[in-house]
C-alpha cells in the first residue's frame, strides 16, 4: 500500500473517531438539557473536577457543563488523562501540576514581635521573577503590598469615583461610566520602593532574584487615560496637584503632580486581559507609570485636585528619606517620584544550579521609570569587562524589557553581573556609585532601609556550578 493511502486510510479513520465523538457530545447535551437536575451552584461549572488515575468526578452536583468538562477530562483513544490528584477548572482554568513557581510573603497583615519588630519578613508576596518567561507577569504572580491592610471586599456595582476640589464641576464616575468612555491599554511595570533591596534577606548568600528584585512586575493595564476624566470635570487654573484616596480601611492617599496626572495616568480597571484582581486593587486602581508604587493607589474612590501637595502620613513619614551620611544635612527628602535604571538577571542567578559545562543564554530584565530601555550589558568576570546583551522585543517605555547573552562556562568560578542604560542615558549603578550619588558610604546601604536601590546585582557561580547572591 502506498504512504499516500496510509495517510488517507489514517485520515479517515481519524475523521469517524472525532465524528462519533461530536455525536456522542451531541447526545450528552441533549440528555442534559432534558433530564439532568440543575447544580447546586446555580448552573455553573465546578470550581474542579478530581481526577483519580484516568477517572474523574465533578465535585458538585451535575450540569449540562458538568457533565461536557467531565467527558472531555476523561482518557481519549488511549490518551493520558489528568494525573493523580490534578484539579481542573474547566471554566477558569488551572496551570499544570508540574508547574509550581509561586508567590512568598503573606497577605501582608501587620503583625509585630516581642521586640516590637515585625515578625515577617515580608508585608507582601514577592514575585517568582526567576521563573517567568518574555516580559508579562500572570497576574496571580504579581506581586502585592498593601502596607498591612487586607485588600477589600468590593461590590463593583456599588463602587464609586469621586473627583472634587479645585475642578469646574465635581463628579461622581461608577464603573460602568469609566467603561463606556474609549479605553487603552498599556503595559507598564510596578515596582516597590524596597526593591532592590541590599540589607536583611536581601543580602544573603542564598538570596534568590524573589528576594531580591521580587517586588517588581509587569502588566498590561486596560482603562481610562486619567486626563481625559480631568477634563470631563474641568481642571481650574492653579490646581498642580491630585490626591488619590484608596477605599481599603485606612483610606491610603498619596499625592501626584498634575502634569504626571495628565501625562500618562490610568484609571485602570482591567489587567492581561481579565478584572484586576483584589490584591491588585479591583476594581479600580490608578496606574502611575515609572513612579514608586506606592504612588499607583489601589481600590481607587476620590481624587482632590488642589494648588498644593496634601502632605499625608504616608510623605511625612513612611516614604521619606532622611540622609545620615558623612556628608549629607540630615534633612528628609519628601516625593521621591521616578524608579531610576535597573536590571536583574534571572538566569543563571542565585539559587540556582549550572549541571554541566557549555553553552548558556544569561537572560533577565531591565527597565526604568524615565522611559524605554536603550541598552544592557553584561560581565562575566566582575564587572572588568562588560559585552552588550541583545534586547529581545517588544522594547516598551516603562516596561520590564527582556535581554539575551550567549555564554559559554568552562567551569571557572566567576560572577556575572548586568547595568542598564535607559533613553535618558542613566546608567545602573554599581552599589559604590550609588552610595557615591547619595554621599554615604557603600556599607551604610547594607544597614539602612533607603529605597530605590537600583544598585547593579552581581551573581557568583562556583566551580560546581552553584550560583550565589555575592552583593
Amino acid at each position: 500500500m502506498s504512504a499516500k493511502k496510509s495517510d488517507r486510510r489514517q485520515f479517515l479513520r481519524n475523521s469517524a473517531a472525532l465524528a462519533a465523538f461530536a455525536a456522542g457530545a451531541a447526545a450528552v447535551r441533549s440528555a442534559g438539557a432534558q433530564a439532568l437536575p440543575p447544580a447546586s451552584n446555580g448552573g455553573r461549572a465546578p470550581a474542579y473536577i478530581e481526577c483519580e488515575g484516568n477517572g474523574c468526578a465533578t465535585a458538585s452536583g451535575q450540569s449540562l457543563q458538568d457533565v461536557i468538562a467531565q467527558a472531555a477530562a476523561k482518557t481519549y483513544e488511549g490518551t493520558p488523562g489528568p494525573g493523580p490528584g490534578q484539579h481542573l477548572d474547566p471554566i477558569y482554568g488551572v496551570r499544570s501540576r508540574y508547574e509550581t513557581a509561586g508567590r512568598i510573603g503573606g497577605i501582608g497583615a501587620f503583625h509585630h514581635g516581642p521586640n516590637g519588630k515585625f515578625s515577617r519578613p515580608f508585608l507582601g508576596a514577592l514575585t517568582p521573577i526567576q521563573d517567568l518567561t518574555g516580559i508579562i507577569t500572570p497576574a496571580p504572580l504579581h506581586f502585592y503590598e498593601s502596607h498591612g491592610y487586607i485588600p477589600p471586599d468590593i461590590d463593583p456595582k456599588q463602587h464609586r469615583l469621586l473627583i472634587h476640589g479645585m475642578v469646574d464641576r465635581n463628579m461622581i464616575f461608577t464603573l460602568d461610566d469609566l467603561k463606556r468612555l474609549p479605553a487603552v491599554t498599556r503595559t507598564h511595570f510596578i515596582e516597590c520602593a524596597a526593591n532592590g533591596d541590599s540589607t536583611r534577606l536581601g543580602k544573603e548568600p542564598e538570596a534568590t532574584p524573589q528576594i531580591t528584585h521580587g517586588y517588581t512586575s509587569c502588566s498590561m493595564w486596560t482603562g481610562v487615560q486619567l486626563s481625559r476624566v480631568l477634563d470631563m470635570v474641568g481642571v481650574q487654573k492653579g490646581a498642580s496637584w491630585i490626591l488619590a484616596e484608596s477605599a481599603e480601611g485606612s483610606r491610603f492617599s498619596k499625592g501626584i503632580p498634575m502634569e504626571k496626572a495628565m501625562d500618562d495616568c490610568l484609571l485602570a480597571y482591567g489587567q492581561n486581559g481579565e478584572a484586576v484582581r483584589p490584591e491588585q486593587g479591583y476594581p479600580l486602581r490608578l496606574i502611575s507609570p515609572g513612579y514608586e508604587g506606592i504612588y499607583n493607589v489601589k481600590w481607587l474612590s476620590r481624587i482632590e485636585l488642589a494648588d498644593s501637595p496634601a502632605i499625608t502620613q504616608r510623605e511625612l513619614y513612611y516614604f521619606t528619606s532622611v540622609e545620615e551620611g558623612k556628608y549629607a544635612d540630615h534633612k528628609s527628602r519628601w516625593f521621591r517620584f521616578e524608579m531610576g535604571a535597573n536590571s536583574v538577571i534571572t538566569r543563571p542567578a542565585g539559587g540556582q544550579r549550572l549541571e554541566s559545562h557549555g553553552f548558556y543564554e544569561i537572560t533577565g530584565l531591565a527597565w526604568s521609570g524615565a522611559g524605554a530601555i536603550r541598552r544592557v550589558e553584561v560581565s562575566t568576570d566582575n564587572g572588568r569587562t562588560w559585552k552588550d546583551a541583545e534586547l529581545q522585543e517588544p522594547v516598551l517605555p516603562k516596561a520590564h524589557t527582556r535581554f539575551g547573552f550567549a555564554w559559554n562556562w568552562g567551569g571557572e568560578e566567576c560572577v556575572l553581573m548586568s547595568r542598564s542604560t535607559d533613553e535618558r542615558g542613566q546608567v545602573q549603578p554599581s552599589l559604590v556609585e550609588l552610595g557615591k550619588i547619595w554621599d554615604v558610604d557603600a556599607n551604610y546601604i547594607h544597614t539602612h532601609w533607603l529605597g530605590h536601590v537600583n544598585a547593579i546585582r552581581p551573581w557568583k557561580v562556583t566551580a560546581d556550578g552553584s550560583v550565589y547572591n555575592a552583593i
